[in-house]
This record gives structure tokens, C-alpha cells and sequence, in this order.
């Protein structure tokens, strides 16, 4: 990319569409920190403060607050694959919560962009920015869990968390007990004697 290419890109103004689900937010301190566009005029993959967003194209301006925001703390990991032409492909793997202090991956959400922009190194270091501390470790059948703490907006305790590797670890109930242990482990060992 040139030097003339990278000024353009660097001060280019928001699509109109994107400033307004921003503008549209129910947080009035919500900031546009970068934005995608996506292939075949499908809309704009976009970074914000609180998290990232799908706004579709064509989408009515007055339609603009409907469009929801996947939370930095809530994406397990975002996987960037770069073309030569500005453009390549994120795969974004959500965490969902299963039951209380677990996580589930699901599957990859995939976004095509013929132009990423800044979009992703800002995704890259929000989502690492969450992360206040992750370890792995084995359980009896071996697999493993991801025991993870991370800062939610809101929150001033970090919340831990445990992902399994594999499913059906999750489902077997020595591999439950050991990883809830794990878990309460790592929970205990901040708290304040």
C-alpha cells in the first residue's frame, strides 16, 4: 500500500449507514474505532468501543438502532485472513454461556471484506484487551480447559470462566468436576485472605 493509499484509508469518513447505528446506540458514549467494508455490497463489518457490529447495507437510517453488538468480552476469538487487494476474511468465534462460569464455542461467523481498513488490528487488540489472564489445563480423559478472566464493561471484578476444548468433555462428569475445581481454583487464589 502506498503512502497516498494509507492517508486515504486513515482519514476516509464513515459510510453515512455506520455513523448512524452508532449515533443510534443506547450507549451515548459508544466510539467508532474502524470499519470493514463487505464483499458484494452486504454492508460494513464495524468496531466500536462497546463491540463489533454487522450493519447490513441498504439498511434504513431509522432502522439503524436495531443493529445489536457482539461485546469484546463475549468473543472467544476473531481470526484474520489477509488478500493482496486490502481485503480478506475474519472468522469470529462467539462464547456463549451454558451454564454459570461455563462457555461454549460456537460456530465460526465468517465476514468477507473487499476493503478491511484499520478493522483488524482494532479487533485484534480489543479482544485481547479483555483478557486479563487465560490458562490452560489438562483434564482425566486428555483434554483440556481454557480457564479464562476477563474484564467485562460494567463490572469492576474480572469474571473467570472456563471453556472446554471438546464438548463432549463438558457432558462427562469427571471431566465437569475436575474443570469446575480448576475453576473455583483460580477464583479462590484472588480473593483477598
Amino acid at each position: 500500500m502506498n503512502l497516498s493509499e494509507w492517508v486515504r484509508r486513515r482519514f476516509a469518513r464513515p459510510p453515512e449507514a455506520v455513523r448512524a447505528v452508532v449515533l443510534a446506540s443506547a450507549d451515548p458514549d459508544e466510539r467508532l474505532l474502524a470499519w470493514g467494508e463487505l464483499v458484494r455490497g452486504e454492508g460494513w463489518l464495524v468496531a466500536t468501543s462497546r463491540g463489533l457490529r454487522r450493519v447490513p447495507g441498504g439498511l434504513a437510517l431509522d432502522a439503524a438502532g436495531e443493529v445489536g453488538v457482539l461485546a469484546w468480552h463475549e468473543i472467544g476469538s476473531a481470526r484474520w485472513s489477509a488478500t493482496a487487494d486490502g481485503g480478506g476474511s475474519f472468522a469470529v468465534v462467539r462464547l456463549a454461556e451454558v451454564e454459570p462460569g461455563v462457555q461454549a464455542r460456537q460456530p465460526a461467523e465468517r465476514y468477507v471484506l473487499a476493503d478491511a481498513g484499520e478493522l483488524p488490528g482494532v479487533v485484534r487488540k480489543r479482544v485481547d484487551q479483555t483478557v486479563v489472564d487465560s490458562r490452560r489445563s489438562p483434564l482425566p480423559g486428555g483434554g483440556a480447559v481454557l480457564l479464562v478472566a476477563r474484564r467485562v464493561p460494567g463490572q469492576a471484578a474480572r469474571e473467570w470462566s472456563v471453556v472446554f476444548d471438546d464438548d463432549a468433555d463438558r457432558h462427562d462428569a469427571t471431566s465437569r468436576e475436575v474443570a469446575r475445581q480448576k475453576l473455583a481454583d483460580a477464583v479462590a487464589a484472588e480473593q483477598p485472605d
